[in-house]
This record gives C-alpha cells, structure tokens and sequence, in this order.
C-alpha cells in the first residue's frame, strides 16, 4: 500500500504525512507540481529527521504518475467528500494507492472519473473536509489494520 498526494499546498501537511508514512513503513508518492519547494522549512520541521526513514517518489505530473501506477498494477483509491462508499467498508489491498487531493481544491473531474475507487470518511453535516493528514491518519490506520500490516 502506498499514499498519493496530488499537488499539495501546504508543507506542514506533506510533512506530517511524510512523518506518519515513515512511522507505518508506507510508501509515498507526490504527484508535482507541489504548493511549495522541497527545502520548504515549514515541511522540514513538521517531517523532522523521518526523512531517513521515508520512501518517497515524486511525479513530475498527474499523467506521469497515473501510467506509473498502471504499469505497476496498483489500484487507485480517492479519499473524497464527492462519495457514499465509506472507507471502513472498502476491503484494501496491498496494491492500493490511497489518494489525496490538494487542501485547497481536492483533485480535478477528470481524475475522479479514471481512479479505480471513491472513498468517505463520514463527518458531521455541513462540515467540509478533515485535515489531509488527519485523513490519511484515518485511512491508512484502517488500511494497515485490515491488512495485517503494522510493523512491530
């Protein structure tokens, strides 16, 4: 199982993810281009020295990315407020990519109609969206849960 940041805007955000990835032994890829550069203090702060321990791949761009991923058979998994099918019911594979669009925007119709999934996380009514890193929290929690597959 891997995570997938479309474009991201914050770098505190992409850090705590980064944190959280390196701590569950996920891999992440970072389709660009990205709301802030890679030197970004804010991100070094939130990500600490875990960088050490991170797989991390970026993609120059959606297209780049979304043929990588075929070529290598993964599944494509959006986390979105724009579906019914919650993520606890969703039976994850270890191919899964789980998907998070931009903080500012979420990801564009296109790439809602050639993901393989549409995940909820369900929420108070009225409310927009989670935090994306409290969101890939949430998800990989209950991905690594199903799977089996928190190091120990």
């Amino acid at each position: 199982m891997r995570i997938a940041l479309y474009q991201p805007d914050i770098p505190q955000n992409t850090g705590n993810i980064f944190r959280l990835a390196a701590c569950l032994g996920v891999s992440v890829d970072v389709i660009e281009p990205a709301g802030f550069v890679f030197d970004d203090k804010r991100l070094q702060r939130s990500l600490m020295d875990y960088i050490d321990f991170l797989d991390y791949k970026k993609h120059v761009d959606w297209e780049t990315f979304y043929q990588w991923s075929k070529i290598h058979n993964y599944k494509l998994i959006l986390l979105t407020t724009k579906s019914q099918k919650k993520y606890y019911e969703y039976k994850y594979k270890n191919n899964d990519i789980l998907l998070f669009g931009r903080e500012s925007a979420g990801v564009p119709k296109e790439i809602h109609q050639c993901v393989d999934e549409r995940l909820l996380i369900p929420m108070q009514k009225r409310l927009r969206s989670l935090n994306v890193s409290s969101a890939a929290s949430i998800v990989a929690g209950e991905a690594l849960r199903q799977l089996n597959s928190f190091n120990q």
